[in-house]
């Protein structure tokens, strides 16, 4: 069997802890995706095909995702981001109103707000969890608020019954950012067919990937039908929904302004060989997780993240939290430790108000303290399907040894 990888993530040669040397010789990428025969064929056979793009495999990938989730409808697009812009634009958020969501998570489950001139709010996460807290979403709710976006974090569920429970309440749409969601289930429930709308991503650092894509699911007819407009300049050929006669057989109308936000046939192809391995995928990243929280839950210098009984969850990225108190050196410093033991991390997410783009409409540091202190205290660890076992244990050894090091 062939395969193919990206390795994301660089190393530091010269050994963090005095006179150390690293456990190894190769480097451990922090992320990468795996593709097989399988998936090369799928795009090789689209290629060969009639239609590289709105061919018959986006139709196809948008009827697996309804079967793997139980939602009623689903629509495929370019990336993750183009998906939230697509959900924020069909749950009518625009000028004036305010959107509800996460510092802790990647900008663009913020930014889908600012896209349609309405307003982020930032909630504070669960210390534990790592997820928006539900009680301080109600707190945060105001005559202007038009949505929630409710990020799905390294892959745990949102607690989402709470979250609809507000929702319902305020006549608020839930939007549930599913980028690294797609393999999880809430309440025995697939997550995509809950909330009003979720968006998938299919990043090559997710469990899936096309290389990019991204999709939108929902069980809402009328917000299908705005998502499949907005996917597409806005344009229709549904002659139920034109304003004037049909001019003939190639007569279509723009009724809406949409963007080009199509993903093409070879990413749906692929997307659709890729969660023909979900399962495998899914079990494996389990496996890892469990291992790391066997080994870590042990040390009194690190935390483990908690995960709420109502999440089985897919796990995509892990994160290993320090407990500065103990240990003699702060985030950073462990970080490099860790590249010098070859074993390359990331840090998910610098909250998004941080950024100077936030600063300049006038967001400042404290709005969040828990997702600030985390910011601090976190770094992600390898987790991909194709870790072997002793790739899983030179991480694990790697951070023993350098807790051991510097523990107070």
């Amino acid at each position: 069997m062939r395969v193919l990888s990206q390795r994301i993530g660089g190393i530091m040669e010269k050994p963090a802890i005095e006179g150390g040397r690293p456990a190894r010789e190769t480097p451990i990428s922090y992320g990468h995706q795996y593709i097989d025969e399988a998936d090369i064929q799928a795009v090789t056979e689209v290629l060969r095909s009639d239609f590289l793009t709105c061919g018959p495999k986006i139709g196809e990938l948008e009827q697996k995702l309804c079967a793997l989730t139980g939602a009623k409808y689903a629509v495929v697009c370019a990336n993750g981001t183009a998906a939230l812009h697509m959900a924020a634009l069909a749950a009518g958020v625009g000028e004036g109103d305010e959107v509800i969501t996460t510092p802790i998570t990647f900008a663009a489950s913020a930014n889908c707000a600012l896209y349609c001139g309405a307003r982020p709010v930032f909630v504070d996460i669960d210390p534990e969890t790592y997820n928006i807290d539900p009680k301080k979403v109600e707190e945060a709710v105001t005559p202007r608020t038009k949505a929630i976006v409710a990020v799905d974090f390294t892959g745990q569920s949102v607690d989402l019954e709470p979250i609809l429970a507000i929702c319902k309440k305020h006549g608020l749409t839930l939007i549930e950012d599913g980028a690294h969601v797609i393999g999880t289930k809430y309440k025995g429930q697939a997550n995509g067919s809950i909330a009003d709308m979720t968006t998938f991503s299919f990043h090559p650092v997710k469990t899936v990937t096309g290389g990019e894509g991204g999709a939108v699911l929902t069980n809402d007819e009328a917000l299908y039908k705005k998502l499949v407009l907005y996917r597409a300049h806005g344009i229709t050929r549904d002659e139920s929904q034109m304003e004037h006669e049909s001019d003939g057989p190639w007569y279509y109308e723009q009724i809406a302004l949409g963007y080009n936000y199509r993903i093409t046939d070879m990413q749906a192809a692929l997307i659709i060989s890729q969660l023909d391995k979900l399962p495998m995928f899914s079990s494996r990243r389990k496996e890892i997780v469990k291992r790391y929280n066997e080994a870590f839950s042990e040390l009194p210098e690190l935390f483990v993240q908690r995960e709420i009984p109502e999440s089985d969850t897919t796990r995509h990225l892990y994160i290993l939290r320090i407990v500065p108190e103990k240990l003699r050196i702060g985030r950073k410093q462990f970080f490099e430790a860790l590249k010098a033991e070859k074993v390359c991390c990331n840090v998910h997410y610098i909250p998004t108000y941080y950024f100077p783009y936030y600063e300049k409409l006038g967001y400042r540091r404290g709005l969040c303290p828990n997702a600030e202190k985390l910011y601090e205290e976190i770094i992600s660890l390898p987790l991909y399907y194709a870790m072997s076992d002793e790739d899983v244990e030179s991480v694990i050894e790697a951070v023993k040894k350098i807790v051991t090091y510097y523990r107070i």
